[in-house]
């Protein structure tokens, strides 16, 4: 099963090398990770996205909330939730295919953000169903790069 991981932690040196650290020590593999300050410089939220059971996601919370720089962790598994992703992708692009590209882009709420002679470079958000599908649609003329940010992940509502 997959869990999306809420993890409010101090904005100091080290932090982000202990908890992989844990993750690694443990064995679990960490398919997405990403880390940002929040609206307090002092503090950071790292989204990190981890597939295990009831049981693993148990450990991994209890091993997060024993680390001294640790705030608060979050599973999202059954809260609503808005999850998103960046992709920059470089696509072959020549005078003949550039018009279907546009077409594609614009279907999926993407812009090119950059025109060389022979490729372009896309930019998309979303979630990871819908980088999947943007990524598949391209991939017949021909991803020369590809970079993403790695899933993001805020609760809806109040809370």
């Amino acid at each position: 099963m997959r869990h999306a991981i809420s993890v409010l932690v101090e904005n100091k040196a080290g932090v982000l090398a202990r908890i992989a650290n844990l993750f690694s020590a443990r064995g679990y593999n960490i398919d997405s990770l990403a880390v940002g300050e929040t609206e307090d410089p002092t503090i950071s939220r790292m989204t990190i996205i981890v597939r295990g059971d009831e049981r693993i996601l148990e450990q991994i919370e209890k091993q997060l909330n024993k680390l001294v720089d640790v705030i608060r962790v979050s599973d999202f598994l059954e809260t609503e939730h808005l999850e998103r992703d960046l992709i920059l992708i470089k696509v072959t692009a020549d005078k003949n295919s550039r018009l279907e590209i546009m077409q594609i882009v614009d279907i999926f709420r993407a812009k090119i953000v950059d025109v060389g002679s022979n490729s372009v470079i896309i930019e998309m958000t979303g979630n990871e169903e819908k980088i999947k599908a943007f990524v598949e649609i391209v991939k017949p003329f021909g991803i020369k790069e590809m970079v993403r940010t790695g899933i993001v992940a805020m609760g809806r509502g109040n809370k």
